[in-house]
């Protein structure tokens, strides 16, 4: 990192060292305990013509029913959310649904990109519902938007979408094989319709752009796996523009046997290309309890403050949505 750059670096850890992770507000509880038993992959919206938070958000159980269900709920607060909206992974066809992104176009549409298992070929894909309020979203309605075959690797998910000027910026989780791979390997790759949990694979971040948020141009690899605690994944959750820079939270695992427990990183960028990460030896937040968890941040500025959404890890295994504000 340029040497111009450590007092930038040092005001944006400044920021987050007021966030303390073990001071969040629980905004929602999984529903059982242990292992396996999640609520989180947060994406959040805040309306400024209504005024009103909206979050989506996934619940998962453990082995073999995996991500079943996913909500999109309505909030005046930030903090007391009702449910408004509801599908199943049964809706799709599917055998697990994750991380979605829901924004407003410039238009004043609602749009949710949603990630699933494709049931052709058991590999992530993102599709994209649009409605003129959030409850309208119709699953059997929605668009493909990126696939792994058009984007050239073993899977796709866990979008966020950012608005700059016209243009879309689609930053994704994708399944990049390293090696030669067969047909075999690949069918022992997808055989459990999770690449992710094979080990057969490294999560990176990819990026695709769009002039309409409907066809997306692949423009391949923008944070790759590190050499430390974030050399299995290193997966983009969102971007927080504060200028002059983008400050991207990442979630990070080192082998495939932290997959569905990692931990939040931070790098930063001047063009949504390139990438600084500033905690390259270790994650700037985690949880103090089991596995130490703490992943798929969302943040969102309103006004003179900053939510950050966030699941994390509980005593006993499971994982919590929990919501932190601080001030600008």
């Amino acid at each position: 990192m340029d040497i111009a750059l450590r007092g930038q670096e040092k005001r944006y850890i400044g920021v987050l060292l007021l966030f303390n992770p073990q001071k969040g507000i629980t905004v929602l509880e999984p529903t059982g305990k242990g292992s396996g038993h999640w609520v989180g992959a947060p994406s959040v919206l805040y309306d400024e013509d209504t005024s009103k938070f909206y979050l989506y958000y996934r619940v998962r159980k453990p082995r073999p029913v995996r991500g079943g269900e996913c909500y999109i709920a309505q909030s005046n607060d930030g903090v007391k959310f009702s449910p408004i909206w509801q599908a199943k992974k049964e809706d799709l066809n599917s055998s697990s649904m994750e991380k979605s992104c829901i924004i407003k176009t410039l238009e004043g549409k609602y749009r949710l990109y949603i990630s699933y298992v494709d049931p052709v070929d058991s590999r992530w894909r993102i599709d994209m519902m649009e409605a003129s309020c959030p409850v309208d979203f119709n699953i059997t309605r929605r668009k493909p938007i990126l696939t792994a075959s058009s984007s050239k690797c073993e899977g796709v998910k866990d979008p966020y979408v950012l608005t700059i000027g016209r243009r879309y910026y689609m930053i994704v989780s994708y399944a990049s094989i390293y090696g030669t791979v067969n047909g075999e390997l690949r069918k022992k790759m997808h055989a459990t319709a999770d690449a992710y949990n094979t080990g057969l694979i490294k999560s990176r971040t990819g990026l695709a752009v769009s002039n309409d948020g409907v066809n997306f141009n692949w423009w391949g690899d923008i944070l790759s796996p590190g050499k430390d605690w974030d050399a299995y994944t290193s997966r983009i959750s969102c971007i927080l523009y504060i200028p002059p820079v983008f400050t991207a939270f990442y979630d990070g695992s080192s082998t495939v046997k932290e997959n569905y427990e990692e931990k939040t990183g931070l790098a930063i960028s001047f063009d949504l290309m390139h990438y600084d990460k500033i905690t390259e030896k270790k994650p700037i937040l985690t949880s103090p309890y089991a596995s130490g968890a703490l992943r798929y941040m969302d943040g969102i500025i309103v006004e003179d403050d900053i939510y950050f959404y966030y699941e994390y890890a509980r005593e006993d295994g499971s994982h919590e949505l929990r919501m932190n504000k601080v001030r600008l």
